[in-house]
């Protein structure tokens, strides 16, 4: 038995802990994008933390994988994925200007369910009539997080919708390269990639920063760099169909957060639509793991 597959049977609640630790340091990095975008454009905001995300990408594929690591079989599609999450997160950075964290983080939450229908038209996997069920569930959580037509609906709800729906095509996306690529080879690209397109556009989009945004950039890049780092360990000592449902705990950081810094608690409304929606995610995972055990 290799040293990696023993470490990943007896190192689960390791794991766990370093994945909880690495949504608390997105929760954390969200308040302080929240925080930068009211003074700030979100490409300023994403050339800073590219920049580091492509020190750090480079660093880890030379460690892991060498020469080897920066050669990729589909150039074309490392690139397009890696353009459409920077998209995404500039979409959900500009929508966290108007919107509470724990909000925001309640409609994103859908994300894996999108993942599951995209993966029927692009990946052509097979989801069965309880899984589509699920799906269904956790759109009707996502009306009831949103309720449209009432007076409280946000229109910069659907904004996070549409950067969930990005998100999901990233991973599907992601998948696909996972076919031809290394995983460090993918995440050099990721983040060279978003640092290449962020430096053409961002000298546009510049404004002058003071030593405090400075200081705030840096923390959130730095907390960026420290949960993907502790997500990639958390992965490599832990099978991922243990720390999924864990990835959820990003919810329940976003409304601690929310709340500590901003003094914002959602309301009941919002609490039940984030239960239904991660309890359909999560129903969805255990039938995912039933069926890979069939």
């Amino acid at each position: 038995m290799s040293i990696a597959v023993r470490s990943a049977e007896t190192a689960p609640t390791t794991g766990i802990v370093l994945a909880i630790l690495a949504m608390l340091c997105f929760a954390s990095m969200d308040a302080v994008n929240k925080t930068l975008i009211q003074d700030f454009s979100a490409v300023q905001i994403l050339w800073v933390r590219f920049v580091v995300f492509a020190i750090f990408g480079m660093a880890y594929a030379a460690w892991r994988g060498g020469r080897a690591a920066f050669v990729s079989h589909r150039p074309g599609l490392q690139v397009a994925r890696s353009l459409v999450l920077v998209v995404e997160i500039g979409i959900f950075i500009v929508a966290l200007g108007s919107l509470p964290l724990a909000d925001a983080h309640a409609v994103a939450a859908v994300t894996p369910l999108m993942v599951t229908a995209l993966s029927v038209v692009f990946l052509h996997e097979k989801v069965g009539v309880r899984r589509w069920a699920a799906i269904g569930v956790g759109f009707i959580g996502v009306l009831i997080v949103l309720r449209p037509g009432l007076g409280v609906f946000d229109p910069w709800a659907l904004l996070i919708l549409l950067g969930a729906f990005m998100f999901a095509v990233y991973q599907i996306l992601t998948r696909r390269a996972a076919d031809y690529d290394r995983p460090e080879t993918s995440l050099m690209y990721t983040g060279v990639v978003g640092c290449i397109a962020l430096t053409m556009i961002g000298p546009f989009f510049w404004e002058p920063a003071g030593a405090t945004d400075w200081l705030l950039f840096l923390a959130g890049g730095l907390l960026g760099l420290t949960g993907h780092s502790l997500l990639i360990t958390a992965l490599s000592i832990t099978p991922a169909s243990v720390i999924q449902p864990f990835n959820y705990s990003l919810l329940l950081w976003a409304t601690i957060v929310g709340y500590v810094i901003f003094d914002h608690l959602p309301d009941a409304a919002t609490v039940l639509g984030a239960l239904v929606v991660v309890g359909s995610g999560l129903y969805t995972i255990h039938r995912e793991r039933v069926r890979k055990i069939r």
